[in-house]
């Protein structure tokens, strides 16, 4: 499974696993990747994605709650956005209900990730996935598939935490590198507030998948051009 920072060749990578997948599920989704690393990122339709779960280890805990929202450089198209709660398969813990709110009445009668694999990995399709800390989004969705397909999946993503420490770390410069001076936040919320965005309800799903798509908008305007291809920014 992809590393984070790992700089893979994403368009060799899809056709390994393309030709290793035995699920069509999978396989639709691996046939529709964007290999196009040269394009523009004006031209590239993003999805941003995020879940709640029920801790952070994604060999024990599960996910609760999906959000995503498509977008491009320009515009957030609100309409297509998607939330689902899911029931996890373990016991959402205390700590975990304060952070997100999701209370056990609430996932006691709602479906199985499995009900949503169809829908989820069609607004996924042939869009280039961002998220803010990728390792989350990526072993949890490899996890939540394995567990029910035999089979995860990889994908390249473009990270707006990995972003916003590369522009912390250009203006840190030589000096600030040298003297080892700390970095600031780069938390999702905080990283907003460097870019005069609004404050949202932290830990909702389809809100985090929002304020993500609107962070990157915000770096791509302030640290890139609109012609800046697409493997700048992916990993």
């Amino acid at each position: 499974m992809a590393k984070r920072g790992a700089k893979l060749d994403w368009p060799t990578r899809y056709q390994q696993l393309l030709a290793q997948s035995k699920q069509p599920l999978i396989q639709a989704f691996y046939e529709s990747a964007l290999c196009d690393l040269n394009m523009p990122i004006s031209d590239v339709p993003f999805v941003a994605l995020d879940f709640e779960t029920t801790g952070l280890n994604y060999q024990s805990d599960d996910i609760v709650s999906v959000g995503l929202i498509p977008f491009n450089t320009k515009r957030i198209f609100c309409k297509d956005s998607q939330h689902w709660i899911v029931q996890p398969r373990r016991k959402l813990a205390e700590e975990s209900i304060v952070i997100h709110g999701i209370t056990h009445s609430e996932v006691s009668d709602a479906p199985d990730f499995s009900t949503i694999m169809e829908p989820l990995l069609a607004a996924l399709k042939g869009k280039i996935i961002v998220v803010h800390f990728a390792p989350i989004e990526r072993h949890f969705l490899y996890q939540a598939l394995q567990a029910r397909l035999g089979e995860g999946l990889e994908f390249a993503v473009i990270d707006t935490l990995d972003l916003e420490t590369r522009a912390l770390r250009a203006k840190q410069g030589l000096l600030g590198r040298l003297f080892n001076s700390k970095l600031d936040s780069v938390r999702l919320a905080d990283s907003r507030i460097r870019y005069s965005l609004p404050a949202y309800q932290n830990h909702n799903a389809l809100n985090d998948a929002t304020a993500t798509a609107e962070l990157l908008q915000a770096q791509i305007a302030y640290h890139y051009r609109q012609d800046t291809p697409l493997s700048e920014l992916l990993i």
